[in-house]
């Protein structure tokens, strides 16, 4: 019985999610909130218009970005935020999203500290030590999620390009933007005022849901 009535709920949701993602429709499984719509809506976008991106979006995307969980709150990011387009065959060398770049307002370069220098954990009053901090890729993949939807939200669009871990497409990141050992480029977002209407697609898959077991 109980299973029937698991069954039953996740039916409805999916009927009523079916039509989530459409701009005239506001409500996502039968809830009415703008995050979620947000969400829903986030695309990648390859085209720009030639229209600059006011200084306030860029630094509300960047604290959005900031806004991330991070391991143990150690904040591995650095932003480079690059506009100058005769940097751009050095930066990317020989990378194959030129064209997407070329097309941008802003190309952001998301960069992370390999390393966290504190204190040991079982001695917090010690001198602080370097170490490998295992959790970098996933605080930068949560910060750069949290720049596309303040992108999405703020009428722009966005598009996440790769760098880690190929070390061809971010060795020239690193040199040409004199980053520190530690440092590596984690991928370059693309941003600005989207060309064409893109549209988001849709990825609900409600058979990869399971409940209380697999």
């Amino acid at each position: 019985m109980k299973k029937n009535l698991i069954l039953s709920t996740v039916l409805v949701s999916v009927l009523m999610v079916s039509s989530c993602g459409s701009k005239e429709e506001t409500k996502c499984a039968g809830v009415d909130n703008e995050t979620i719509q947000t969400i829903m809506q986030r695309k990648s976008v390859r085209a720009f218009t030639d229209q600059a991106i006011p200084a306030e979006y860029m630094e509300a995307m960047l604290k959005a970005a900031m806004a991330a969980p991070t391991g143990s709150n150690i904040q591995p990011w650095h932003f480079v935020v690059l506009t100058d387009k005769s940097q751009y065959e050095r930066v990317f060398e020989n990378n194959f999203n030129m064209r997407i770049f070329n097309s941008a307002a802003a190309v952001v370069v998301f960069c992370a500290d390999t390393t966290v220098t504190r204190p040991p954990r079982n001695n917090p009053d010690g001198a602080p030590v370097t170490r490998p901090n295992g959790t970098w890729r996933d605080d930068m993949g949560a910060c750069t999620e949290n720049f596309l939807l303040a992108a999405e939200s703020l009428g722009l669009g966005a598009v996440w390009t790769a760098a880690y871990p190929y070390s061809e497409r971010y060795a020239s990141m690193k040199r040409e933007l004199d980053m520190p050992d530690s440092v590596l480029p984690y991928c370059a977002v693309a941003v600005g005022y989207p060309a064409n209407d893109e549209q988001p697609k849709d990825k609900w898959k409600p058979e990869r849901i399971h409940f209380d077991q697999w």
